[in-house]
């Protein structure tokens, strides 16, 4: 045996396999589909994009729901609209992390969207920042995993 092989092979065998049952295994890729998960290379920038949107979400229905009730535009009834716009576009940007990169030019468009929310309901602007703060963090550090994994695939690939 290849020393190499071999030690990565000994600690394999050290850790039990898990095993699911026939109602765990359903469930399991129940949930990998509704996630938009498919069988061979992810995306931890696009996953983690999306779990960004997700929480975003929440947040632009609050904004709509706050524009309506402090009465900011006339009718009242525009501040729903501007947050239903808004978490519309987002919804977009769901649908297409499945897509390439059309989700992840979406969730830019939508930060831009979220900061200029500010001009109608200033306090908006610190939860606007943070979400568009945590966002930049996100496709900064979900590319250089994407490409260290690229990496590492890679020299994996050329070893073997």
């Amino acid at each position: 045996m290849n020393g190499a092989a071999g030690a990565g092979r000994a600690s394999d065998a050290e850790e039990p396999e898990l095993v699911l049952s026939p109602s765990e295994t359903a469930a399991h890729n129940s949930a990998m589909r509704i996630a938009g998960a498919r069988r061979g290379p992810t995306s931890t920038q696009k996953a983690l994009a999306s779990i960004v949107l997700g929480f975003e979400l929440f947040i632009v229905a609050l904004f709509g729901l706050t524009i309506f009730g402090m009465a900011v535009l006339e009718p009242r009834e525009m501040g729903l609209f501007v947050g239903g716009g808004l978490a519309l576009v987002i919804l977009v940007g769901l649908v297409g992390m499945r897509r390439g990169r059309f989700g992840i030019l979406v969730g830019w468009i939508v930060h831009v969207l979220m900061l200029l929310t500010a001009i109608l309901l200033p306090m908006s602007l610190i939860v606007s920042v943070l979400f568009t703060a945590l966002w930049v963090y996100c496709m900064v550090r979900g590319a250089r995993i994407d490409r260290d994994r690229a990496a590492w695939l890679a020299s994996q690939s050329d070893a073997g």
